[in-house]
């Protein structure tokens, strides 16, 4: 009887130290506990991101929390906050504003015990940042570049061509990356004469898109259109985004853009979004950067094992990532350019996409 009372006290006590110490031990009974922090549903990538590391960890026996917070600064820290309570080990985050607003959160979330890893974007202005899984960046925008460079044939003709420049978010420090990337090749052809951009919108400033929001890309290209090409006819956009080309495409069609007296111009892109895939197939779209975020959740999964075994994670970049506290070590992957004489071989014989999701 004796015996049975302590065993009794003692589950007493437990529960109420894990009560008062606020921690839900979700993941408990498993390898270990993962919040997983998306910013937002509206972008393809991001859902095919979520998916992927929740399988993944999922598969190793994690148990984990995916959140999605809609392109809202509140609702992503609220999440995180919520993630913290539950007792998760690691968290995995893409900030939606990556620049500010998570510090706090971050900081408490150290203060538990639990290792951050930055996804893809690079959380800003925290030294609590363990590790920082992304694709080469400023490679991206310059494959972007390079493709403009090679359709033109600007090494060789005179041109001159007709070109306006789109960027990415300014709260996404990859958007600085993505448009460096592109201007270290173009911009010494728009300083020759050979690239002419009418608007004079060079800067990343000028051609920035808060949120990747297709929708204001189409009102600025509406502009653009309205105001220079009246009489000229546009040989290329740089897009940094495939959401930003879709809304592109939308202004130069509503101008007459895709005919036999007005060809598309030359669209760049990113992410290999499937509305794009289909856009290059129907010749509306000409380029895009396909960054293989199955590829993206290993290397994020491997950086959670590895701390949650309290060993070094692979990284590969020690130099670039300042997040305004600390250098944040780094693993970074290859960025591939995808059109249509090569999306077959990149993400059809690789099963990213089915022939029947392309409508083929």
């Amino acid at each position: 009887m004796f015996k049975k009372t302590l065993t009794i006290i003692s589950v007493v006590v437990l529960i109420l130290i894990t009560t008062a110490c606020g921690v839900q031990k979700t993941g408990a009974e498993t390898k270990g506990f993962i919040g997983i922090s998306m910013p937002t549903k509206s972008s393809e990538r991001w859902v095919n991101d979520g998916e992927n590391m929740k399988k993944l960890f999922e598969d190793l026996g994690y148990s984990t929390d995916l959140q999605y917070a809609e392109d809202i600064i509140e609702n992503q820290t609220a999440q995180i906050e919520n993630m913290i309570t539950k007792g998760v080990d690691i968290l995995v985050i893409a900030p939606i504003d990556d620049r500010s607003g998570l510090t706090g959160v971050l900081e408490r979330a150290h203060n538990n015990g639990i290792k951050i890893i930055s996804y893809d974007r690079l959380i800003q202005h925290s030294e609590y940042v363990d590790y920082y899984a992304t694709f080469d960046n400023f490679k991206v925008g310059e494959l972007q570049g390079q493709y403009i460079e090679e359709k033109l044939e600007l090494k060789n003709s005179e041109g001159p061509f007709n070109i306006e420049i789109f960027a990415g978010s300014p709260d996404d420090n990859n958007a600085y990356f993505f448009f460096d990337g592109a201007m270290s090749v173009l911009q010494p052809y728009i300083d020759s004469g050979k690239l002419v951009v009418r608007s004079k919108q060079t800067k990343f400033s000028q051609g920035a898109t808060l949120r990747w929001d297709g929708a204001l890309a189409q009102s600025r290209m509406d502009n653009l259109l309205s105001a220079y090409y009246s009489t000229e006819q546009i040989d290329a956009v740089l897009s940094p985004y495939d959401g930003i080309s879709i809304g592109v495409i939308s202004s130069l069609r509503g101008v007459g853009y895709g005919s036999k007296d007005k060809p598309m111009p030359i669209i760049t892109g990113q992410d290999a979004e499937l509305a794009s895939i289909k856009a290059i197939i129907n010749g509306r779209q000409t380029q895009t950067i396909f960054k293989d975020t199955r590829e993206l959740a290993k290397k994020a999964v491997e950086m959670a094992r590895a701390l949650l075994n309290e060993e070094e994670a692979e990284v590969n970049d020690e130099e670039t990532y300042n997040n305004g506290k600390k250098i944040v070590p780094a693993y970074l992957l290859k960025p591939v350019s995808v059109d249509i004489d090569n999306y077959q071989s990149v993400l059809v014989d690789t099963n990213y996409y089915t022939k029947e999701q392309l409508g083929q």
